[in-house]
């Protein structure tokens, strides 16, 4: 295409992005500034303390509705419904909490429903981290009242969404930015899992895994201080020692042994899967009932009593079957019992859409899932010497990093829970084992599925920002077009109609050293007032805009975003400050493709076939010399 022709057809412009950067409130990346990074830790350590007594309240007001509904008075005492004496009364106790928890999500907010991780994870991935502040008192209140009256769940969930929704609303108040809203978000979500489990490194990694998705200082130190304070606030407002303390000491397990506990972690990996889909297939269930979604807990809640009239292990928290099955004495009747009703209670009532946590109960049925394993390995393989209380961890452990991909999180969690160092190895083996089938089985998780279905799509892995780690001399093509300040104005316009520059839009000025000068914007060259014999520098527009050769790709991006511009001059450091490159957007994306694509590109670096042709060359010499 001609010059001209080009021409005729209009000049190539850009869009100044500057009134939508400003509509809306956006900013580029700025330097990691220390001193903000403590401003934020300290939030974090108040938010901490504030979550530890809310965590405290959620368990008393569990205790409380727990011994209004089932034993008729008012006391605080940590009690499980299952001692209940109310006979077939016991089955509408759930359903009173179902309709109570469905009018307070119709006339309160229906963000209370559900499992409390996926809909944190929503708000940071879709809402800039915003949660209404109503959810910081109706969730835990909600959460009390369906556990209380015999909901399956744990207190974990709620304490999460509540923490969360505590951590969002303080961020809505301070002036911060969208990231440091989403670490305070991440920050009351798991100081309220290190408070209620005394857990602080499980929750850290629970908020990489689940959370954050990302690694950096500027998260990780108020993540840390938070989780810190959490468990300071375990141990000073509920117990001191591991939560699910265990009676003997597990001891380091044989190869053998091994080998079992890795077969356990890929069955259960199996039922993860199977208790995930299961789940989300009971919510469309109830999705196609002809009634309002308010009434769905209340639904839910009888399908939780009928079953614990009949198991009453089954209702409210369930830590203490937790702790029997932890101390291998369970009897293998009550075993059976959780590993299928204590499953179809809470995959009914959390599919019913109330208010309750995933974690309990998967700890339940995966350490009963994962004790029947260990009966069946002693009466099949009794030489290989599987431990059933062992065998009950790893299962609780291995069933939660198959549901949720949380592999790190699901580790040290049963470690950090249970004090046993030497579980560590087996523990290990059998999540990876459940990771493993659950990743290749499974496209999303029990966390993530919900959120996908509305359109979400969430981070599956945590790689390095490619613009991060190239630096700007990479993209430097070899061809540039630098003007000199003293040309003239209408000289300037009859090199761009013979094609000069074509396709670019502003034009990097230097004096007669090549000293960068500024820049010029190609509409202004043909839309100015000054005389077509005047020199282009009255034409510069900006004289600031410039990138170092060490700078990095993200930093250029950003610096043309700020500056309104497609291409940066590169400027050579030191006193002369001459210009050695120039790059626009086209060289930034080229480089970032060339190099994504090399390191998705399969090669083999050494050629087998090349050395077996080398050795048999040397072969052949060493025969004719001899």
């Amino acid at each position: 295409m001609s010059a001209d022709k080009s021409l005729r057809n209009g000049i190539p412009i850009s869009v100044s992005l500057a009134d939508n950067l400003a509509d809306q409130n956006l900013v580029t990346r700025q330097r990691t500034d220390n001193r903000r990074v403590i401003r934020i830790a300290w939030y974090s350590f108040l938010i901490a303390i504030a979550v530890s007594f809310i965590a405290r309240l959620l368990v008393w007001l569990i205790s409380v509705v727990t011994n209004l509904f089932f034993y008729g008075h008012l006391s605080a005492a940590n009690t499980s419904p299952a001692g209940n004496e109310l006979g077939w009364l016991v089955i509408f106790i759930p359903v009173i909490g179902g309709i109570i928890v469905g009018f307070m999500a119709l006339y309160g907010s229906k963000a209370i429903r559900g499992h409390g991780i996926p809909e944190a994870m929503e708000q940071i991935l879709v809402n800039k981290s915003r949660i209404k502040p109503t959810v910081t008192y109706l969730k835990p209140l909600a959460s009390a009242i369906a556990i209380g009256t015999g909901g399956p769940f744990g207190a974990e969930g709620p304490i999460i969404a509540t923490g969360g929704a505590l951590g969002s609303t303080i961020g809505q108040v301070l002036r911060i930015t969208h990231s440091e809203r989403k670490v305070l978000l991440a920050v009351g979500a798991t100081a309220g899992m290190s408070a209620i489990f005394g857990s602080p490194i499980a929750a850290i990694f629970l908020a990489i895994e689940l959370l954050l998705f990302e690694f950096s200082p500027r998260s990780i130190i108020p993540v840390a201080i938070a989780c810190i304070t959490g468990a300071a606030g375990h141990h000073f407002l509920f117990e001191k020692g591991p939560v699910f303390a265990m009676a003997t000491v597990i001891q380091s397990p044989s190869n053998y042994a091994l080998l079992g506990y890795s077969v356990i972690g890929l069955i259960i990996g199996v039922l993860s899967v199977l208790v995930t889909k299961s789940v989300y297939w009971i919510e469309d269930c109830f999705e196609k009932l002809p009634i309002h979604w308010m009434w769905w807990p209340a639904i839910g809640g009888l399908c939780v009593g009928v079953i614990g009239y009949f198991a009453p292990h089954t209702l409210g928290v369930g830590y203490d079957n937790i702790a029997q099955l932890l101390s291998g004495n369970a009897p293998l009747k009550l075993v059976i019992s959780l590993c299928l009703l204590k499953f179809l209670s809470w995959a009914l009532a959390l599919g019913s859409g109330t208010s309750g946590g995933t974690l309990a109960p998967l700890l339940t049925i995966g350490g009963a899932c994962g004790a029947l394993g260990g009966y069946a390995m002693q009466s099949l393989f009794p030489e290989l010497d599987v431990s059933i209380s062992l065998a009950a961890l790893i299962g609780m452990s291995a069933m939660f990093s198959g549901a949720s991909r949380a592999l790190l999180t699901s580790i040290v969690f049963a470690m950090e829970t249970t004090s046993q160092a030497n579980a560590l190895l087996p523990l290990l083996a059998a999540c990876t084992s459940s990771y493993i089938v659950s990743f290749l089985l499974m496209k999303n998780t029990i966390m993530t599925e919900k959120i996908v279905r509305r359109g979400v799509k969430t981070p599956t892995s945590f790689e390095p920002d490619m613009l991060k780690k190239i630096p700007v001399s990479e993209a430097i093509p070899d061809n540039k077009i630098l003007l000199n300040e003293e040309m003239a104005i209408d000289e300037l316009k009859t090199r761009m109609k013979k094609g000069a520059g074509q396709g670019d839009n502003h034009f990097v000025v230097v004096n007669n050293q090549e000293q960068y000068k500024g820049i010029i914007n190609v509409i202004d060259v043909f839309n100015t007032a000054e005389a077509p014999e005047k020199p282009i520098s009255r034409l510069i527009i900006n004289r600031d805009s410039f990138i170092y050769p060490d700078n990095t790709l993200r930093e250029a991006m950003e610096r043309m975003s700020t500056d309104n511009t497609d291409i940066l001059p590169v400027i050579s450091r030191g006193p002369k400050s001459s210009v050695i490159g120039v790059v626009s957007y086209r060289d930034l994306i080229k480089r970032y493709t060339h190099d994504t694509m090399g390191h998705e590109k399969k090669r083999a670096h050494i050629s087998l076939k090349r050395k077996s042709l080398k050795i048999l060359v040397l072969g052949r010499s060493l025969v004719k010399s001899k």
